[in-house]
């Protein structure tokens, strides 16, 4: 792999891992609606910019419908949801759910779009489904139900359904288009929660508005530059595998930042996600 693309690829999960701690940061002073509200106005800002500069191509108007549908599964509905679940669950076991979100990916491929899986690859399903149970039951040093947990598994279902059903738009747009496209129609969508944005931004101390303004510019509106930049020039799996570096990044920017790990309990069902979403990535699918 060149070493500009190496280069954007760890930026990139740099950025992404630490929206996790950013997060975490920013519900100290900002309800999860307006979070996520604030956080996508500053990206979408920040990609006019960049859609002026570049030229980038308007989407066509037939297309419209469907790029809102997934705005509101992909961003309005994913982003509420994994900030209502870390307003409890620490940073690295949110990083460690949504890591599994590719599980969720091959499950809807399957039934939607007739994938085929091997034994393996029903195998690791099931191994991370065992793992994510695990992480959902608690985040103490015993089991117990976590139910902002569950949000976070909501999360990730979210942001599979806006993974798999992209497919058709991205036949006809690049995926940095199609992300410029549903960040901002995710963002218009988010406005519903807009009454009292003000109010909290005037309240909130300096430090939570900067991290949600470097949640809206490096882990949202520069990372989706970078790596869709790197989709396009380097191979796919290549580049997927770059994903499982992210709840490591992601606990010990959390560690580093906030002074918080998950409990034993968590990081162990975190190992059985991550090797089950592996396992479904490299022998799950016949070639």
């Amino acid at each position: 792999m060149p070493r500009h693309i190496l280069i954007a690829l760890i930026f990139t999960i740099l950025f992404w891992s630490s929206a996790f701690a950013a997060i975490r940061v920013s519900l100290a002073d900002y309800s999860p609606s307006h979070l996520a509200l604030l956080r996508f106005l500053v990206a979408s800002l920040a990609l006019v910019i960049y859609a002026l500069i570049t030229r980038m191509r308007l989407p066509d108007k037939r297309d419209l419908p469907a790029i809102f549908l997934l705005g509101l599964i992909g961003i309005s509905l994913y982003h509420f949801a994994l900030n209502y679940g870390e307003k409890t669950v620490t940073a690295g076991a949110a990083s460690l759910i949504i890591a599994s979100a590719p599980i969720f990916s091959v499950l809807l491929a399957r039934f939607f779009y007739k994938d085929k899986l091997t034994p393996a690859g029903w195998l690791g399903i099931l191994l991370s489904f065992g793992g994510i149970a695990v992480i959902t039951l608690g985040e103490g040093q015993t089991l117990s139900f976590e139910p902002h947990a569950f949000w976070v598994l909501l999360a990730a279902l979210f942001t599979s359904i806006y993974i798999v059903f992209q497919r058709p738009l991205l036949k006809k747009y690049s995926g940095f288009e199609f992300s410029t496209y549903a960040i901002w129609a995710g963002t218009l969508l988010l406005m519903v929660g807009a009454p009292g944005l003000l109010k909290e931004i005037s309240e909130a101390p300096a430090s939570s508005t900067l991290a949600v303004v470097y949640l809206g510019i490096f882990p949202t509106a520069i990372s989706y530059l970078l790596y869709s930049y790197a989709l396009s020039k380097a191979r796919i799996s290549q580049v997927i595998s770059f994903l499982y570096l992210n709840p490591v990044f992601a606990i010990g920017i959390a560690f580093l930042w906030l002074g918080e790990i998950p409990a034993p309990i968590s990081l162990l069902g975190g190992l059985l996600a991550l090797a089950g979403v592996i396992l479904v990535n490299r022998y799950g699918h016949y070639r």
